[in-house]
């Protein structure tokens, strides 16, 4: 009976051991309009945790990526996040979608002291102040927004306009927006905010046509924003369109369908076949092993973040805390994530500042 015992003791260790101990919580908008972009980050992810644990973990522990779907709505990306910290003991939350989402959870990271690392969101209310929970990786959308406009201003394109989601999201990214005109000594042709959920872009899509717009900078979901276009071409704009990194997805070409040729999409990484990066070669060389074509720009927004994550966790030391890993990550001085470095201190949790530009060719891939 005791050897019994004993030998039900020792599966129950072995199990354990087996299971993964570091959970990292992931709540994101897994359906809804920015489904595709999603799932992109998170296979990007994915593909550098699963190295990492193929290799035994983080201090001889596996890491446990738990994703669930917030519907997009920051009320349940709240309520699941809540769930995460308290019913699976996540040590961080990661890679959630959204610039009210994350406003949102700034509450709950503090009341909870567990930090929230790499945001899919370049909001800056997320950078300045800097909150201490809060570890951003890649940049923010007003510097993404800025430059896209000094961009189409270099290139004579001046009558441009701007449809923006009428959310934190829009007002942030236009506010760059904005910063770009103004340093290019321009004025938007139209300014015109749209409803966050099922926008109807008919009436603005006329006007711009009817303005002449040469260009018009979209600031919306990805579904909302392949909407708009649709909407543009039928109401006769051949503008150029311009819209931002929320949207450098597969996913969000795929939904632009035959409208997707020459729409310009702003970027927070390098090329993601640019594998003179090692960042790039590594998520590259490790995709081809999985059997898969590629990476896209969205998965490399995902595996930078998890390198951001591992490393923290390692310099955290066994048996991590989010305390533990907040101040490990707030320790983290030129990290070279592999062409690209990261440096967090107690007045900068910004990340990286890289910000381009690319098109859609008529292959349907991104080009820069």
């Amino acid at each position: 009976m005791r050897h019994r015992l004993l030998v039900a003791i020792a599966l129950t260790i072995l199990l354990a051991q087996a299971h993964a101990q570091l959970r990292i919580g992931q709540p994101s908008g897994f359906s809804g309009s920015v489904a595709a972009g999603v799932k992109e980050n998170t296979e990007g992810a994915r593909l550098y945790f699963d190295a990492v644990n193929a290799r035994g973990g983080v201090h001889g522990e596996k890491i446990e990526l738990i994703s669930v779907d917030d519907k997009f709505d920051p009320k349940v990306t709240v309520q699941v996040a809540r769930e995460l910290i308290t019913q699976r003991g996540v040590l961080a939350l990661f890679l959630n979608r959204g610039t009210p989402h994350s406003e949102a959870l700034l509450p709950l990271l503090a009341e909870h002291q567990v930090p929230l690392v790499a945001p899919s969101t370049g909001a800056m209310v997320l950078h300045q102040p800097v909150n201490p929970w809060v570890f951003n990786v890649r940049a923010t959308y007003q510097r993404e927004a800025a430059r896209a406009v000094e961009h189409l201003a270099s290139i004579g394109q001046n009558r441009i306009a701007i449809i923006e989601t009428d959310d934190s999201f829009g007002a942030d990214s236009a506010a760059g927006a904005m910063q770009g005109f103004a340093k290019a000594k321009l004025e938007p042709v139209l300014r015109q905010k749209t409803p966050r959920d099922k926008p109807d872009y008919s009436a603005v899509a006329a006007e711009i046509a009817q303005r002449q717009a040469h260009a018009v900078m979209v600031i919306a979901s990805a579904g909302n924003t392949a909407n708009a276009v649709k909407a543009l071409r039928a109401a006769g704009s051949r503008a150029q369109v311009v819209t931002l990194s929320n949207n450098a997805s597969d996913g969000f070409i795929q939904l632009l369908g035959e409208h997707a040729r020459g729409v310009i999409v702003t970027q927070v990484f390098p090329n993601e076949r640019s594998v003179s990066y090692p960042l790039i070669k590594e998520a590259q060389d490790l995709a081809k092993a999985k059997g898969l074509a590629g990476v896209s720009p969205a998965m490399m927004e995902g595996f930078a973040g998890a390198k951001v994550v591992v490393e923290g966790l390692r310099r955290a030391g066994p048996n991590p805390t989010p305390q533990k890993l907040r101040d490990a990550l707030e320790g983290m001085s030129r990290y070279d994530l592999g062409g690209l470095t990261v440096s967090y201190s107690p007045s900068n949790h910004t990340g990286l500042d890289f910000a381009d530009l690319s098109i859609i060719d008529a292959s349907g891939r991104f080009r820069r």
